[in-house]
């Protein structure tokens, strides 16, 4: 098991200045977002010269001595835009045009995978309508990874058409090939247990992690319900060797805005390194 950050952690700083944080906090590896609209490195960006932001990003890294652990993708700052089941002919047509972009621009940085959103629900289709026609277009994806040697892998979130357990496992059994990357935080916000979440770790190509209750999609350490040295039993009885991204963030969404980034990065990386060694981690005491 090795950590990784978020570079979105902290969008105000420069993305040099976040990979240089990143490595001072003594974790080896970064979660790229490659976000439309919205992160340090874009793929509305990187589209005009994919080589060249590789050679930058790829520059970036080998000076900071951080490795890449995973890019995250979303196509723009709104779910709906270009998702995978988009019944708008056009937004398909840009979805996958940009998506070559990211496999690109994966294939020249050799990230090991590539977390994508898995779509949304467009006006009163059912459920099963919605999630079959993420399956198709993921399926679609997942191959065309595989063909350049990366995992493809969902991750289940708040607004989603898998906004449950069960229905992201539906979309998993839907979609042979597909990965998840796993996000406890999300039905812990919609009042899940770590119980009820669990079935889904075998399902893992990634993890992210950060503190979270029912109503409160990230929470600062001391006030989350996540039980992460449950979390870290549970994972390493699967036999999980990957990474593990923190990914504390800062936007305005669902008021996660509200944490110390780094204080809760460090508290959280040492109570997780601590539960895979099998020990305890004892919290740094707050003053009054």
């Amino acid at each position: 098991m090795k950590l990784s950050c978020a570079d979105f952690t902290w969008p105000l700083l420069p993305h040099e200045k976040v990979l240089d944080l990143i490595h001072l906090l003594d974790l080896e590896g970064v979660d790229i977002g490659f976000f439309g609209n919205r992160s340090h490195i874009r793929p509305e960006v990187v589209r005009e010269d994919v080589a060249q932001w590789a050679g930058i990003v790829s520059e970036r890294l080998a000076r900071t001595q951080v490795e890449l652990a995973d890019l995250y993708y979303q196509p723009w700052s709104d779910f709906p835009t270009m998702a995978p089941n988009n019944p708008d002919p056009k937004q398909q047509a840009d979805s996958d045009a940009l998506f070559e972009t990211v496999l690109e621009f994966g294939r020249r940085l050799k990230t090991p995978g590539i977390t994508m959103l898995p779509g949304v629900r467009f006006g009163d289709e059912s459920d099963e309508v919605s999630i079959r026609r993420s399956a198709e277009k993921l399926k679609q994806r997942v191959d065309q990874a595989a063909r350049l040697g990366m995992g493809l892998s969902v991750e289940g979130h708040v607004g989603s058409n898998v906004d449950t357990p069960d229905r992201l496992a539906r979309l998993v059994e839907l979609t042979p090939g597909l990965r998840l990357t796993l996000d406890y935080t999300h039905y812990t916000f919609a009042g899940f247990t770590d119980s009820q979440i669990e079935p889904l770790i075998k399902h893992a190509r990634h993890f992210q992690i950060r503190g979270a209750a029912k109503g409160k999609l990230q929470a600062n350490f001391n006030e989350s319900t996540i039980d992460h040295v449950r979390m870290m039993k549970r994972i390493k009885e699967t036999g999980y060797d990957r990474w593990i991204g923190l990914e504390y963030v800062w936007i305005n969404w669902q008021d996660c805005n509200r944490s110390e980034n780094v204080s809760e990065t460090i508290q959280l990386r040492d109570q997780v390194r601590a539960a895979w060694a099998g020990g305890a981690y004892e919290p740094v005491p707050q003053s009054v």
